[in-house]
């Protein structure tokens, strides 16, 4: 018996919901009743289309304090007028209502869709919720989520890029961060908490019919038992074009660079190499690691095109962005682009150093593999690790190291390494300055 739909009905019966929805709900429940038993998943995902108000093409988006604050968002293809999220505690039956804030017509309309956006505020820290989105009386499955954790305990995040092309290995991929976040939930486990995307979630960003099938298979991130894994997402090079903001429900002329924490001791930095890397963006980045660097024990960047890559040449972040990531001691960047994978040694002034930053990536959620470079310096050597295949990074964070698997498509761990918590005082060392290797290029 699917228990949490009983409960999603026994909800809309409280709330005095019209005989119309009342009807749909207890269709939604006596459907999964019956189906069940011939195997078929209790939330259709990923292969339904979107039709009317039925809400679908789900996500959820951290882009601000994830321990009291989510985004929920949804697409239609009629515009509707009435588009809300009811939200409840695990544990409680009190439920409250939260009215999208906004609700539009993406800019593109090939194929015609709405988007609606609720952000979801005053949350408690490491609290599960359930949810269900609505638009004019159609409702969704009902799903959860965990928010951020407000106490010093190990967590982990999901990092991967390049998702643009190859959907069938798209839709395995997603299939196994769903499982790696179930699996996670389990006790003695780090339970990962998000999904940081590096960028290129499509081919062409201003194609909203390609946005719209990316969307379609991350329901597949949704876990059997209805968990929504968050995304926390940066531009790549192929996203370019107003969508982006409509589907991650960032304001229109967002710049797309911001930090949050995932922990009271973890701050990740999302970057865009997509505009400028040098004036505002530059300023924004030293001025938050230089706040930041003594009250973090992890600091770690994501962003799409990478300074050290495996096979393209370096990107002006190489100029811009690195000399601070070693000033003030980075420990791990994430990055993108290459189609490889990718782990550097710990380099600071153009070296080795133990105090150095790791740099790893470069996107293996779906697209197709290219060779990595290892005559590079960075990577002709016995500490750096490269290769192809589908993959996702893993990272957990604990209180004396921070570890990274890399996990194939079908689960085979490809690379394991961590990296120990620093001593030094950043403050006392003076800024590197770092000259360009190569006029930086990129498709």
């Amino acid at each position: 018996m699917p228990a949490r739909k009983i409960r999603s009905l026994y909800n809309l019966v409280k709330r005095g919901r019209s005989l119309r929805e009342l009807f749909f709900a207890t269709t939604i429940l006596f459907t999964s009743i019956l189906l069940a038993p011939l195997g078929i998943g209790q939330i259709a995902q990923a292969d339904t289309q979107v039709s009317d108000t039925n809400p679908k093409q789900w996500r959820l988006v951290w882009n601000s304090n994830p321990a009291t604050t989510a985004t929920l968002c949804w697409n239609t293809t009629n515009a509707g007028s009435e588009h809300r999220v009811f939200i409840r505690q695990a544990g409680s039956t009190d439920q409250r209502t939260v009215v999208a804030q906004r609700n539009a017509p993406y800019t593109t309309q090939d194929p015609k869709l709405f988007f609606h956006h609720a952000q979801l505020k005053d949350l408690l820290p490491s609290t599960k919720y359930h949810v269900i989105m609505e638009s004019d009386g159609q409702a969704s499955p009902e799903f959860y989520f965990l928010t951020a954790p407000a106490e010093d305990v190990p967590v982990a995040i999901l990092f991967g890029a390049d998702s643009r092309s190859g959907q069938e290995a798209r839709r395995k991929m997603n299939r196994m961060l769903a499982r790696l976040l179930r699996e996670s939930q389990q006790p003695e486990r780090v339970p990962i908490l998000a999904l940081a995307h590096g960028g290129d979630f499509v081919y062409d960003g201003r194609k909203l019919k390609l946005w719209s099938q990316w969307m379609e298979d991350h329901e597949l991130t949704v876990s059997d038992d209805g968990q929504l894994l968050p995304i926390i997402p940066s531009r790549g090079n192929h996203d370019g074009g107003k969508i982006f903001n409509e589907v991650f429900a960032f304001p229109p002329e967002d710049k797309n660079f911001y930090a949050i924490n995932l922990s009271p001791q973890v701050r990740l930095l999302t970057l865009n190499t997509e505009t400028s890397l040098a004036g505002d963006q530059r300023n924004w980045l030293d001025t938050d690691l230089a706040k930041s660097h003594t009250k973090y024990r992890w600091l770690l960047a994501q962003y799409h095109r990478p300074a050290f890559p495996a096979v393209k040449v370096p990107w002006l972040n190489l100029i811009h962005w690195v000399p601070l990531f070693e000033k003030y001691h980075l420990d791990i960047a994430c990055e993108g682009d290459g189609h490889n994978i990718k782990r550097t040694p710990p380099i600071r002034d153009s070296k080795f150093d133990s105090q150095g930053v790791v740099y790893v990536g470069e996107g293996g959620l779906g697209v197709g593999q290219r060779t990595p470079k290892t005559n590079r310096w960075y990577l002709n050597s016995t500490e750096a690790k490269t290769g192809q295949g589908h993959h996702v990074q893993l990272l957990q964070f604990g209180k004396e190291q921070l570890t990274c698997h890399v996990v194939l498509l079908g689960g085979k761990i490809f690379d394991k390494h961590s990296i120990g918590v620093r001593n030094t005082v950043a403050d006392k060392i003076p800024p590197v300055r770092i000259q360009p290797a190569a006029t930086a290029s990129g498709s």
